[in-house]
């Protein structure tokens, strides 16, 4: 028999590859849509490559410290989701939190978001700031920006531009910020506008963001996957067995142990691994991405009490931000994530980019007669996507392409761009609820 005519070893309604946040919503999703409907749960099947799902969502438990694979702190602007989540870890201490976080700028700490507290740089700084704000805000209508850089400028001003938002999203996405389209950070661009940065200035004032409070399971984000895994039954998960290839034609994945057919194929890696799977081109030029290289550090005792996380615009130093999560557990030891931006072919020393990590932390105050007593390192490749208007076309038409042969690319890295896990969420139940029609019974 041809591989061609063969059957594949198994078929399902639904294959899901990667086990990540996305992945999971999409499972409970359309088992969901089916209890809706009185319907019997569809065929489903999981394949996650790693050992363990969550993806980027993972924790680490290393003497005595609880530590992610980045910061990942939830902020639901959808209660239902969030109360959905919690019904789902009854034993889990799940903290709200009032957001703490400063951008260490010139040596002062100044709140986040910078943009809404100017009025606590130095004076000079705060008067420039302020007047090319009031500028940027009464200049004319004129071409809509066509890059991040334009954006910034005209509608923060240079002022706050070129002190924090350029040099910080410089280290961000390790790129010339003119490649970035305007739309590059959508909604979580920094915006602000006069009346808002003179409001922030009354004393007591505070200003109200997307993360101004965020939520935190004691047990770490993990808690959240486990959270999404707990109406899932085991055998729909498929630990360890990465996709290689897509047959869209015969709609049939081969993984490292054997063919798996489907009716539907949910994908939630990489958009340029998928079309690489499917034979499609993804020209590495138009898709391209940075790495994040995240630390994460236990030390004897406790630091600085009053911060959540810190932004480092200063191209003088490694990180780009550093978090306590002691601040946010009540622990008494000093718990950093301290992450790193850098390109995805940059070949990072393990040990000596940790010291050059101790040495900024020794500089910027953070660290000072502390003793390292437990670390952890790991690298997020891809990390930040690099939007821009090729790679925005690009990404649409290949997943129109894939959309044709029921494969379906979803998540922050499937649709390629910049969203929160929340979106994600949201993105796999609209998914689910529209293919439910086509597997279950009215």
């Amino acid at each position: 028999m041809s591989p061609a005519a063969r059957a594949p070893d198994r078929a399902v309604d639904f294959l899901i590859i990667g086990a990540g946040i996305t992945g999971l919503g999409f499972a409970n999703g359309i088992r969901a849509e089916a209890a809706a409907r009185g319907a019997p749960p569809p065929s489903v099947l999981i394949l996650e490559a790693a050992a363990e799902p969550g993806g980027y969502c993972r924790t680490v438990v290393q003497d005595g410290f609880v530590w992610d694979y980045s910061g990942h702190f939830f902020h639901f602007a959808d209660p239902s989701i969030e109360a959905w989540l919690r019904e789902r870890m009854p034993d889990q201490d799940v903290r709200t939190v009032a957001r703490r976080a400063k951008v260490r700028f010139a040596g002062r700490d100044i709140d986040a978001p910078f943009q809404a507290h100017i009025h606590q740089l130095p004076q000079a700084d705060f008067i420039e700031c302020l007047v090319d704000l009031y500028e940027a805000s009464q200049a004319p209508p004129g071409p809509p920006p066509r890059t991040f850089k334009e954006l910034a400028l005209q509608t923060l001003g240079r002022g706050i531009a070129e002190r924090f938002v350029l040099p910080y999203n410089s280290k961000l996405y390790t790129c010339e910020l003119e490649q970035l389209d305007a739309e590059a950070m959508g909604r979580f661009f920094p915006r602000v506008d006069l009346d808002a940065a003179i409001a922030s200035m009354r004393p007591g004032a505070r200003r109200a963001d997307y993360n101004s409070t965020f939520t935190y399971p004691a047990g770490g984000a993990v808690e959240y996957v486990r959270a999404l895994l707990r109406d899932l039954p085991p055998e729909l998960l498929a630990l360890g067995e990465r996709a290689t290839s897509i047959d869209r034609a015969r709609k049939v994945v081969t993984t490292s142990r054997r063919e798996v057919g489907y009716r539907h194929l949910i994908s939630t890696i990489p958009l340029p691994s998928l079309a690489k799977a499917c034979g499609l081109p993804a020209p590495a030029a138009t898709f391209s991405a940075n790495k994040v290289v995240v630390y994460n550090l236990g030390f004897d005792r406790k630091g600085a009490e009053d911060v959540h996380w810190m932004y480092f615009p200063d191209p003088a130093r490694v990180f780009y931000r550093v978090g306590w999560y002691d601040n946010i557990l009540d622990t008494p030891r000093m718990s950093l994530y301290v992450e790193i931006a850098a390109h995805r072919d940059a070949n990072i020393d393990r040990e000596r980019t940790l010291e050059r990590v101790l040495a900024d932390l020794r500089a910027e105050r953070i660290v000072d007669k502390h003793q390292l007593v437990s670390w952890h390192h790991v690298e997020l490749d891809p990390a930040y996507v690099h939007l821009t208007a090729a790679a925005r076309a690009a990404a649409a038409a290949l997943r129109g392409e894939l959309e044709r042969a029921e494969v379906h690319s979803i998540g922050r890295y499937g649709a390629w761009t910049y969203c929160s896990i929340e979106d994600n969420l949201l993105e796999a139940r609209a998914l689910a609820a529209r293919l439910a029609s086509s597997v279950l019974p009215e």
